[in-house]
C-alpha cells in the first residue's frame, strides 16, 4: 500500500469501505489536518511515528483553551482515535498513542424539545400562506414531527418512497441504512393534496423529490432550516429552532406516551441506543417535576 500521505488512505478509506458521509468525512478530514498543523508534522509515516499521547494530550489542553467545547474537542479527540485504529490495522504503526489519553467530561446537554401546547399551536392553530408553498412548508413541519426525519433524510426523501396504502415511509439515513416507518395517517390528506398540487405545477420528471423549493427543484438543507425557524419562532421561546428540535419532540413525546425505547430507537434510525437514551433522561426530569408537585411528601 502507497502511504506518503495517510489522511488520503484513511479518508478514502472511510468513503469506500465505511460508506461515510459527506459531511463526516469533512470533519474528520478538518479535525486531522488541524492536528498535524498543531504538530507541524506531515501525515505521513514518518510523522506519525512522532506522535505520542504527550503532544496528544497538548493538542487537547490548546483546543480548551482556545474556548473550545468538551463535546467538540470529544468529537476532535474521536477523529483521531478512529484514525489510529485504521493506522493499527494496516501495520502502519504498533503503538496508539490514544490510549492513555483521556477525553473530557462533556456536560450532558438536553435536547431541546417543543411542549404539547406549542406543537398543536405549531400544527392547527397557525397561519400558513396560501397555496402551494404554504402546504409545502406544513407538510415539512408535520414529516419533521410525525415521522422524526433528519434534515438530509427529508431534504432525500422521494415521492416513490411513501407508500400511502402501507402507510409508511422508506427512509436513507446514515450510512445508507433503510428502515421503514409508519406514516401518520392524519398527514394523508395534506400529502395527497401537496403532491397533486406538485404534478400541477412541475412536471413530474422534473424531480422525483418530495420537497421542492420555489423553482421546483428540490429542496436544500438550508430552504428546510428556514422555513422550520419560521414557523417555531411564532410559538416557542426556545433559542434552538432547528428542524433537529422536531426529531428531539417527537422522540421525546413517544417516550413521554410509554413508547418502547428499542422501538424509538428503530424509529430514529439511531445506530447504538446509547444515543436513544438521551431521551430518557428528558423523561426522568419530567418524572421528577410531576413527583415533586404530586406527591405528598416531595
Amino acid at each position: 500500500m502507497h502511504s506518503k500521505n495517510m489522511l488520503t488512505q484513511f479518508l478514502k478509506y472511510i468513503q469506500i469501505e465505511r460508506n461515510y458521509s459527506v459531511q463526516t468525512i469533512r470533519a474528520y478530514g478538518d479535525d486531522l489536518r488541524q492536528f498535524f498543523v498543531f504538530c507541524n508534522i506531515e501525515p505521513d509515516v514518518d510523522g506519525i511515528k512522532q506522535v505520542n499521547h504527550r503532544l496528544v494530550r497538548a493538542w487537547l489542553a490548546h483546543l480548551l483553551n482556545t474556548n473550545y467545547s468538551a463535546r467538540s474537542v470529544n468529537r476532535k479527540l474521536s477523529s483521531l482515535r478512529s484514525f489510529y485504529k485504521y493506522l493499527l490495522k494496516q501495520g502502519e504503526v504498533t503503538k496508539n498513542p490514544m490510549q492513555k489519553v483521556v477525553a473530557p467530561k462533556a456536560s450532558s446537554k438536553m435536547p431541546y424539545f417543543l411542549s404539547r401546547n406549542e406543537v398543536d399551536k405549531l400544527l392547527y392553530h397557525l397561519d400558513y400562506s396560501e397555496g402551494f408553498f404554504g402546504l409545502r412548508d406544513l407538510l415539512v413541519i408535520e414529516l419533521f414531527y410525525f415521522v422524526g426525519l433528519r434534515v438530509s433524510e427529508l431534504a432525500n426523501l422521494k415521492e416513490s418512497d411513501i407508500s400511502i396504502s402501507n402507510n409508511s415511509v422508506k427512509i436513507l439515513g446514515k450510512g445508507s441504512k433503510e428502515r421503514i416507518v409508519p406514516l401518520y395517517p392524519d398527514i394523508v390528506p395534506l400529502l395527497e393534496n401537496y403532491v397533486q398540487q406538485k404534478h400541477e405545477l412541475y412536471p413530474l420528471n422534473q424531480t422525483p423529490y418530495l420537497i421542492v423549493s420555489s423553482t421546483g427543484k428540490k429542496a436544500y438543507p438550508q430552504l428546510l432550516y428556514r422555513i422550520v425557524k419560521k414557523y417555531l419562532s411564532l410559538v416557542t421561546p426556545l433559542e434552538k429552532k432547528s428542524p433537529h428540535v422536531l426529531r428531539h419532540t417527537f422522540a421525546t413525546h413517544l417516550l413521554n406516551q410509554g413508547g418502547d425505547i428499542n422501538a424509538i430507537k428503530e424509529l430514529l434510525g439511531h445506530a447504538s441506543l446509547s444515543t436513544t437514551q438521551i431521551y430518557t433522561h428528558t423523561s426522568v426530569e419530567k418524572l421528577k417535576n410531576v413527583y415533586k408537585q404530586a406527591h405528598p411528601r416531595a
